[in-house]
């Protein structure tokens, strides 16, 4: 007999070596409403349902700590507080002594659609199905890298936290110095708001100890806010604006937004800034003197006046003035919803907007029609010319190059010199001439000099990098600028322009010795034995080195965490011990880390078939993360030992799961349309979203994992084949699973649709819980393909929903209207399939599928691209508008 943790008291029986539960003794005698922690702390039970404390006439005050489990428990919003010296406030206000801790009970961490987790604090905006305002703890995917921040997000029906909604952070503090989980952030009783990292250390504060705070409000504008006792604020967020702009929102005299380093990097490194200086509106590259690349200031209708502040109002970026005058000084479309507006690393204003069909979306660039394309300082990054949008490095026809690529794939990223400057060796110096080139889309306001005056000025000056020379019909007055630091230059078309732009480029020379090789060039027998020579110790070295080469070129691959040892992962997988699966590149073993952490081990088989395709998976996918998609967490390359590590899916694979292998349960309906929509998210990121394209090219539910609480993730996106930016096309073996290849694979182009074919036939298994192939079964049904074309025909499609399963027979009609989206990506013709981002509105209800399916799936393509006459080798093109693309291999 044991009394339980939930209060009753039950009997247990040995039976066949298990422990059985008998009687529970307090049955008849106490309902389940009456036991004292059937919902927890706040919890009201009804029925044996579990809710929250609410009211209808005010604030809702407790919320539950995972609406997914409600007897869990409810807690307060705002926590009770004994040194509280504001005691009647409504939330979202906090008064002192309030303090919150990053994954503290009472204000748990909420994952999002995008993987970024916030935990918000404070909450404005009580509106269902519509954004509000939350201030709190944010990351964007590295979890133990918090910022404190003001974000925008999207409420549910319940005015709750919508979880799939993308956060939008519009301010942040600590922006450069990040905390760990364990940081709190506390309103001190003596008015500070003070932000600690988990050790202890300040991060961040108000520094507002002295000025009589009462309280912290966030504000219907997102503003957060101190304010004291006569409800005056006394320290605000609006006042130290860093890359956004709200609605209502102004930016003052001598503020500035400064750009963060990248999309997915809110660290800033002080790069670009948008400010209001001097009557004028810029924005610039923060260097000395700052490099200008837009600016705009308001109409001078008075002479003695003076610009106050621009606004970001709806429908307008306006200025106003001291003396009341006003204007607008950029239009922007008007807003239904909510808008923000934000400068980006590329140096662009652009304005989000939020719609409740497709989310956030940019509806306008401010600086479009001020700025050219080539305009903007770091769009081919440091050294890069722009040309028509297109970047390259400084060149000289008959000079040895000077400068090379940083990414051969990515030219924006920029160049870098062969042979750096050096102070040191600046009599081994010159300025390398390029015409028509020019800096930035402004020409500062300089004392003119001539061409000759301006080279000899950067020649003298150790820390100028360049000199730039504009002049009109000659060369003998012109403006002279010496930027320290070179970033994106441009190229002049003269046609349009009136003036006239060159460059002189500081570079290093390599020094060389002025003494004839004169031994070699005495015997040309001499030389040719010296040449074989070399190529045989070459092919020796290469042939030895080759490992440790490739070992060093991973040390420079960005944004991979971990590198193991194989030593280390011999102990993680206990020996390589436990396999989970075995597939065409190797095997799979269950490991765990020293943190406690499960991982999945993938062992490379066959060094020399899978060496280039490793690098591709650690190069391309380390830096690649979604919420639907299997993260890479690190990787060994130890001499010929090539491992990944992935991280570990406890439900393993879809086909367990709809094949019915077991006599595990069996997925309900929601289970099946909820994994459904995470694999066409995972598709459509790998599609649309990736920094390059990338085509499964194998997807199959093996290739399908399930995490603990069944969401989908796509796996094996990784071994690939990468297709350049400058590429059309690409040929490759075939390659894949058959049942789930296009039909496009004997004759044509192949592109992402190849992928939606693939789906298609997986969401067919996954709503009939069968196998595409099953030769168990008679010789009419072994092809769910063929029995599919074959019920749709005789409108009897409710005969193939899986009836394993009850709930699928109680939705019947939804696993119909399911079909019809598969038989959409099923077209023969794959210009007729639809995109991942149609298939997801037609799963979310957005759109309509098309009516004029064709059932004929094995029907060719109505185009052509054959690339020869042998079925095995295929043109892979870049078809209509489709960016470069990375060709996955199966497992």
């Amino acid at each position: 007999m044991k009394l339980g943790s939930d209060g009753h008291l039950r009997v247990y029986e040995l039976d066949s070596h298990e422990w059985k539960e008998v009687v529970d003794l307090f049955e008849g005698y106490v309902r389940d409403c009456a036991y004292p922690t059937f919902c927890r702390q706040h919890g009201i039970c009804s029925n044996g349902q579990c809710n929250c404390l609410a009211s209808s006439e005010r604030t809702s005050y407790f919320r539950q700590i995972d609406d997914r489990w409600p007897n869990l428990t409810c807690f307060e919003k705002v926590p009770l507080s004994c040194d509280a010296q504001a005691q009647d406030y409504d939330y979202p206000t906090a008064p002192l002594s309030t303090r919150w801790m990053i994954n503290d009970p009472i204000a748990p961490l909420t994952i999002h659609g995008d993987g970024s987790m916030g935990q918000a604090i404070l909450l404005q905006g009580k509106e269902a199905f519509a954004p509000a305002y939350a201030c709190g703890f944010y990351c964007n995917g590295n979890y133990n890298s918090y910022f404190f921040a003001v974000f925008i997000i999207q409420l549910d029906n319940n005015g709750w936290i919508n979880e799939n909604s993308i956060p939008q952070v519009v301010w942040s503090t600590n922006r450069n110095n990040p905390v760990e989980i364990g940081a709190t952030l506390e309103l001190t009783s003596k008015g500070d708001l003070v932000l600690k990292d988990a050790n202890g250390t300040v991060a961040w504060s108000t520094n507002t100890s002295t000025k009589s705070v009462v309280g912290l409000n966030l504000t219907d504008l997102g503003n957060l806010v101190l304010f004291d006792k006569d409800n005056t604020i006394v320290w605000q967020s609006f006042d130290h604006p860093t890359d956004s702009l709200v609605l209502g929102q102004k930016l003052r005299q001598g503020q500035k937004l400064t750009a963060s380093a990248s999309k997915t990097n809110r660290t800033f490194n002080g790069t670009i800034s948008l400010s209001v200086n001097d009557n004028v509106l810029s924005a610039q590259v923060e260097t000395n003197p700052p490099q200008i690349y837009f600016e705009r200031g308001f109409p001078d209708l008075n002479t003695s006046a003076k610009l106050s502040y621009f606004e970001f109002e709806n429908g307008s970026l306006s200025w106003f003035s001291d003396s009341t005058s006003s204007g607008s000084l950029i239009s922007v479309p008007p807003a239904s919803s909510t808008q923000y507006m934000k400068l980006g690393s590329d140096g662009h204003l652009r304005v989000y907007g939020f719609t409740y069909s497709y989310g956030w979306k940019e509806v306008a660039d401010l600086f479009k029609g001020y700025v050219g394309d080539c305009a903007y300082p770091t769009v081919c990054g440091q050294y890069g010319i722009c040309s028509n949008g297109q970047c390259s490095c400084p060149t000289l026809s008959g000079r040895e190059s000077y400068f090379k690529l940083v990414e051969h794939r990515q030219p924006n990223l920029g160049c870098s010199e062969n042979v750096p400057l050096s102070c040191e060796a600046s009599k081994h110096q010159s300025l390398l001439e390029l015409e028509n080139i020019t800096y930035f889309s402004l020409t500062p306001d300089l004392e003119k000099i001539d061409a000759s005056s301006c080279k000899e000025a950067c020649t003298k000056n150790c820390s100028c990098k360049a000199a730039i020379f504009h002049y009109g019909s000659n060369r003998t007055s012109g403006h002279c600028y010496l930027p320290t630091q070179v970033f994106s230059l441009m190229y002049i078309d003269n046609e349009r322009i009136t003036y006239y732009s060159i460059a002189y480029l500081k570079v290093q020379n390599v020094q060389r010795s002025h003494r004839l090789p004169i031994i070699l060039g005495s015997s040309l027998g001499a030389l040719f034995i010296i040449a074989i020579f070399v190529l045989a110790i070459v092919l020796f070295v290469q042939r030895r080195d080759d490992n440790q080469a490739e070992e060093d070129y991973l040390d420079q691959v960005p944004g991979m965490s971990t590198r193991f040892t194989y030593d280390d992962l011999k102990t993680i997988t206990n020996e390589f011990g436990k396999k989970l699966g075995e597939g065409g590149f190797g095997s799979v073993f269950e490991g765990t880390l020293s943190n406690g952490n499960k991982v999945a081990v993938k062992r490379l088989d066959g060094f020399g078939q899978v060496k280039k395709s490793f690098l591709a998976e650690v190069e391309t996918i380390g830096s690649i993360h979604h919420v639907n998609l299997v993260r890479l967490v690190g990787f060994c390359a130890e001499k010929s030992h090539r491992l990944l590590v992935y991280e570990y899916m406890s439900n393993g694979s879809l086909d367990r799961w709809i094949f019915h292998k077991s006599n595990e349960c069996i997925l309900d309906w929601q289970q099946r349309k909820k994994i459904i929509l995470d694999i066409a998210k995972g598709l459509n990121y790998l599609h649309e979203d990736c920094r390059q394209k990338i085509i499964h090219l194998d997807i199959k539910p093996q290739n399908i994992l399930l995490d603990g609480n069944f969401n989908a993730k796509v796996a094996d996106f990784g071994l690939s084949k990468l297709i350049d930016r400058d590429q059309s096309h690409v040929v490759t073996t075939m390659r894949g699973t058959p049942g789930y290849l296009a039909p496009e694979w004997l004759r044509a182009a192949i592109t992402e649709k190849v992928d939606v074919y693939s789906f298609g036939v997986v969401i067919l298994e996954i709503v009939c819980g069968r196998k595409i192939f099953d030769r168990s079964l008679d010789e009419e049904s072994m092809d769910l393909l063929s029995l599919f074309k074959k019920n749709a025909k005789e409108e009897r499609l409710l005969d193939i929903v899986d009836k394993s399963s009850d709930d699928m027979q109680l939705n019947k009609l939804h696993a119909v209207n399911m079909m019809r989206v598969a038989a959409w990506c099923l077209q023969g013709d794959y210009i007729k399939r639809p995109s991942m981002s149609m298939v997801i509105k037609a799963l979310e209800g957005i759109i309509e599928v098309q009516e004029d399916l064709d059932y004929d799936f094995f029907a060719q393509p109505s185009t052509s691209g054959a690339a020869g006459s042998s079925p095995m080798y295929i043109e892979v093109s870049a078809t209509t508008a489709l960016l470069p693309s990375v060709l996955s291999g199966p497992r």
